[in-house]
């Protein structure tokens, strides 16, 4: 630094201004420093001197003492009034959008710092793979990266309409039809009752990780606590595949039960192409919904909360039509055969009718909005899942009453259903029913879906600018923008069968890492746990999870056998009985826990492996495809923003911690 500086301005402005040039970009967004952001700093010749001689990390800790100077002073100054010694730091605007607020990271500042950040991926990898987050890191540290806070104005009614209102709609009503049609037959009833099991079982897992840890990021911010950043990542992954690829599906589905209620053939609203068989069919009405419920998202938390009231009540009211009038017009020789696919198409259907419950994982992500979390989100989350699950089954078992499995319309179940009864005006009441549940379904996804990708992008896995908070309305305004426009697109090319399968997939491999997480969360604790459990426990585990793919593999091989299970089903027993019996618990919950640990959680990654297990091959070939994109993402972007990340905020709290008072 040019010397005469120091002569023409000591300790002033154009020292400060050359000083912040100096620092690398993410020293300057976490001290909350930019060029022009503040009039006047100054401080003693030794700090100034110390900044020449020293390094760019003594430089940092150095602005730091500065700044936190300058705030004692303006609070002495009638709590930070505008003047010679004060802060004069003017907010930064919510819709600006430029390279540093993409990518802030130091590796990404020119090309020269990406290559030597590309030269260290083995080592960036072992440190993103063995580094585990906190829970104080996730509830305070990684908010602050949205710059303003989420409103708290959701209670435990909310929570439970939300629940209604996320899980009630495209599953019951649409995927019922083709999986009765297709795999289960009458027994589809028993395909939501095994589905139900396994979501409750994993219901369990997340009620006590947002009790415990009640922030916006949901699974994504569990599994970096408990199984470190690179496990959390794939996890964000399939999160966000799960949302893009759930939301398209369920406006897809809106748009052929709105040509029902127009009377309509459900794919006259289309547009007809030459393109690929599945992708033939353009859909700009689902673009449309897809766009207006995101609207009501963005504008308000608590809005949105009253216009999912309405709806979910209008959408109950044609619930109990449906069983009471089906019941009504029942016919149990429908039932027969009961199992015309036999056992193994009750799991096929259950694994693709799981979709219906997957909505449950956006409530645990608001609850970072909830007035009080450790009482609401148990009764919202277990209360709410409890009745849906009633609820569905008795729905599939009047729908397979009413009408023969072979005659089932594979697109609107219910509305033909009632036609082939002699019900004809009914089939409007449930399109309109239908349309009602999907278009919750739609908004409350647009509410949850971004918050799990605002507490993504605070911990860098995408580009931060995602993580803003709008200061006004208090709600994620450019995360819900992209999942919307991402979902819409898919939406206007894919149809609902090429989409559910991949999503399901998706599901399943989130719920069971959920389980895996709360078994390390009650029995490891960092630098408390012995070595000697910690080996044990993950010689468990991976006993559990083995044991779990070979019964699922067995399954889907000979459906008929049983002699593998004989190997599998022990197997699987003595990990689960190991942790039980030779690890003792490190961590009790605070509030609520998940009884009958490590038996219901282990119960829950073995239902999630084997009903992943029943779906086709198509599924994994495109969710192995997905997944090697993400990886490549990963490799040239994920794994160094969250690494600078990472290393930048351990320097700052060095700094904090140094620049502490001594006792």
């Amino acid at each position: 630094m040019p010397f005469y500086l120091l002569e023409q301005d000591y300790c002033g402005l154009s020292v400060a201004r050359h000083l912040v040039n100096t620092l690398p970009p993410m020293v300057r967004s976490q001290i909350g420093m930019k060029l022009g952001e503040k009039k006047k700093l100054s401080d003693s010749g030794q700090v100034i001197h110390e900044v020449f001689t020293g390094s760019r990390d003594e430089a940092a800790k150095c602005m730091q003492k500065v700044l936190r100077q300058k705030r004692i002073q303006g609070k002495n100054n009638n709590m930070g009034s505008v003047g010679e010694s004060g802060d004069d730091v003017q907010p930064r605007n919510y819709w600006r959008c430029s390279k540093q607020d993409f990518f802030p990271e130091e590796s990404f500042q020119n090309w020269g710092t990406y290559r030597f950040a590309l030269s260290q991926i083995g080592l960036r990898f072992k440190d993103r793979l063995l580094r585990r987050s906190n829970d104080a890191e996730e509830i305070g540290e990684l908010r602050k990266q949205s710059e303003n806070d989420m409103k708290r104005c959701l209670t435990w009614w909310d929570l439970t309409w939300f629940g209604f209102g996320s899980v009630i709609g495209a599953g019951i009503f649409v995927l019922t039809g083709q999986e009765m049609h297709d795999h289960a037959g009458p027994a589809i009833v028993l395909s939501y009752v095994a589905s139900g099991v396994s979501a409750m079982l994993s219901v369990f897992c997340y009620t006590e990780f947002a009790i415990e840890v009640p922030v916006a990021g949901g699974s994504f911010a569990y599994l970096r606590i408990e199984l470190g950043d690179f496990a959390a990542f794939i996890t964000a992954a399939n999160i966000l595949l799960e949302s893009v690829v759930g939301t398209a599906a369920v406006a897809r589905a809106w748009t052929s039960y709105f040509t029902t209620l127009l009377n309509r053939q459900r794919n006259s609203l289309r547009i007809h192409t030459n393109l690929a068989e599945g992708f033939n069919l353009l859909d700009p009405i689902a673009v449309t919904v897809l766009a207006i419920a995101a609207t009501i998202a963005m504008i308000s938390t608590r809005k949105t909360s009253y216009f999912n009231w309405i709806a979910s009540a209008i959408n109950t009211i044609v619930i109990l039509f449906v069983i009471i009038a089906g019941f009504a017009h029942a016919d149990t020789s429908n039932l027969k055969p009961f199992l015309p696919y036999g056992a193994k198409g009750i799991f096929q259907a259950a694994a693709i009718v799981y979709f219906a419950y997957g909505g449950f994982d956006n409530i645990a992500t608001m609850a970072e909005e909830t007035k009080n979390p450790s009482r609401d989100i148990p009764l919202g989350l277990l209360g709410s899942m409890t009745i849906i699950t009633v609820i569905y089954c008795l729905m599939a078992l009047s729908l397979a009453m009413m009408q023969k499995y072979t005659d089932i319309d594979r697109d609107a179940a219910y509305s033909v259903a009632f036609q082939s009864v002699g019900m004809k005006w009914a089939k409007y009441l449930v399109a309109l029913g239908a349309l009602k549940g999907m278009t919750t379904v739609l908004l409350v996804g647009a509410l949850g879906q971004a918050r799990y990708t605002t507490h993504i992008a605070r911990a860098h896995m995408i580009p931060p600018w995602f993580a803003l908070v709008h200061p006004k309305t208090g709600t994620p305004i450019n995360a819900t923008l992209l999942i919307t426009i991402s979902s819409a697109c898919i939406a206007f090319f894919s149809s609902l069968d090429v989409l559910a399968g991949l999503l399901s997939v998706s599901t399943l491999f989130v719920f069971m890492m959920m389980a895996v997480a709360l078994l390390v969360r009650r029995y490891y604790v960092t630098e408390v746990t012995p070595r000697i459990h910690l080996l044990k426990l993950v010689i468990f585990l991976l006993i559990i999870i083995a044991s779990s793919m070979a019964t699922a593999a067995f399954w889907g091989l000979n459906p008929e056998g049983w002699l593998g299970y004989t190997i599998t089903v022990p197997l699987w027993f003595v990990g689960t009985a190991g942790i039980a019996m030779f690890l003792p618990q490190q961590r009790t919950p605070k509030v609520w826990g998940v009884p009958l640990v490590p038996w219901l959680p282990s119960l829950s990654i073995a239902t999630n492996i084997f009903l992943m297990g029943s779906l086709g091959s198509q599924s994994f070939i495109r969710f192995g495809i997905c997944s090697i994109v993400m990886l490549i993402y990963y490799v040239f972007f994920g794994l160094h923003a969250t690494y600078d990340m990472a290393h930048q905020q351990e320097k700052l709290k060095s700094l904090n911690d140094d620049d502490k008072p001594g006792p």
